[in-house]
């Protein structure tokens, strides 16, 4: 049996995921992190994307997609805290598809600053839910 590290994620909605892990990867904002049984200690800010849950034993790799929000290592435990989380079971891929066509919209004829940064954030939000989707896709042809 090999190690394993305890993974909460929670929302502002509640509780996603509880649950031992052999790997964890999350989308930080200095790049993807990957986390191991006794990691070094590490608080860092997550941009949207995908978070992977390795559980180990054969069981198939857990996707949910997060809008962002706070990781946080400690050597047994990791911690993700979004404002939203979604297994990515979950996603609706129609209305994901036109939130992204909607933001990217929004980008061609954005008028102010405030705008086009709203819009940039929408069409993140939206390619990190597609993405999370096609990784499921992906995992579940295995």
């Amino acid at each position: 049996m090999s190690m394993k590290i305890h993974v909460d994620i929670v929302s502002a909605e509640g509780e996603i995921h509880s649950g031992q892990a052999e790997m964890v990867y999350a989308p930080a904002v200095m790049g993807e992190v990957g986390i191991a049984p006794r990691h070094t200690p590490l608080v860092t800010r997550l941009k949207p994307g995908e978070v992977r849950v390795e559980p180990g034993d054969g069981k198939e790799m857990e996707y949910y997609y997060v809008s962002g929000g706070i990781l946080e290592v400690q050597p047994h435990l990791v911690t993700v805290l979004a404002d939203i989380a979604v297994r990515a079971v979950d996603i609706d891929e129609a209305a994901a598809i036109e939130a992204k066509k909607r933001a990217e919209e929004a980008l061609a004829g954005q008028q102010a600053e405030f705008e086009y940064a709203r819009a940039q954030s929408e069409l993140a939000e939206a390619v990190g839910q597609l993405r999370a989707i096609e990784k499921i896709r992906k995992g579940t042809k295995r």
